[in-house]
């Protein structure tokens, strides 16, 4: 599938990383040195909101939640897919906590980079750094356009843009089996499980996607991406 739509409002990030292509052969040898692969399973908390920030993550394989969390209820910021780094807001010394929460969605296995040591390449290297500038305002731009969705589209066109999301930049396909419950995409597009569950069946009956079980499929790419649009 050749989608490469850009969805203002999508919850998945985008912002593959590059900014590792720009370290020195002794610079990539200090990163080994200087970071951990860890696995996560479904569920587990790769980072809780106000903890102490002693790395950067790079999700190396796998799928993640991004949100923010009072005690009571919870906000989604974005999905964040292979090749991404989290933690980024807390590379600021005067941050010394992760100003958000990320949860395991799949199996993962996340790089864990000690925060001194990467803030150290930024400083060093200028073209590093020039990369995860770029990131952060890929970042910025996303979640700005998150909260224009989640605030101005109906619930239809909120659906839509998650579905299509997983398609064109998870999986780069209209079938495939989807990770996520109807209570997580619930949560995604600021709605009730019950309401998601009325609406995808909807979607199904009216031929625009094939959902049986964990399958999935989007039958009618047009006619989705137009709900998209119009939300």
């Amino acid at each position: 599938m050749e989608n490469t739509q850009q969805y203002t409002g999508c919850t998945i990030g985008l912002s593959h990383c590059k900014c590792f292509e720009k370290l020195t052969g002794p610079e990539k040898d200090l990163l080994e040195a200087s970071s951990v692969k860890l696995n996560y399973k479904k569920g587990e908390i790769i980072c809780k909101q106000g903890s102490f920030a002693s790395h950067v993550m790079f999700m190396e394989k796998g799928l993640a939640k991004v949100f923010l969390e009072d005690g009571t209820s919870s906000l989604v910021l974005k999905i964040i897919p292979d090749g991404n780094l989290l933690a980024l807001s807390s590379l600021s010394e005067e941050n010394k906590t992760y100003q958000y929460s990320a949860m395991a969605y799949i199996d993962s296995e996340v790089r864990q980079i000690d925060i001194v040591f990467f803030r150290s390449l930024l400083r060093s290297n200028a073209d590093f750094a020039r990369e995860v500038i770029d990131i952060l305002s890929a970042n910025s731009i996303q979640i700005y356009g998150r909260f224009f969705c989640l605030t101005n589209k109906q619930a239809y066109g909120r659906l839509a843009d998650i579905l299509l999301c997983l398609a064109d930049r998870i999986f780069k396909k209209n079938e495939f089996e989807l990770p996520l419950s109807r209570k997580d995409l619930a949560e995604l597009s600021g709605m009730s499980p019950e309401t998601v569950i009325r609406m995808l069946n909807k979607f199904n009956e009216e031929g625009l996607i094939r959902l049986e079980g964990k399958n999935f499929s989007i039958v009618e790419y047009a006619r989705l991406k137009r709900i998209s649009e119009t939300g």
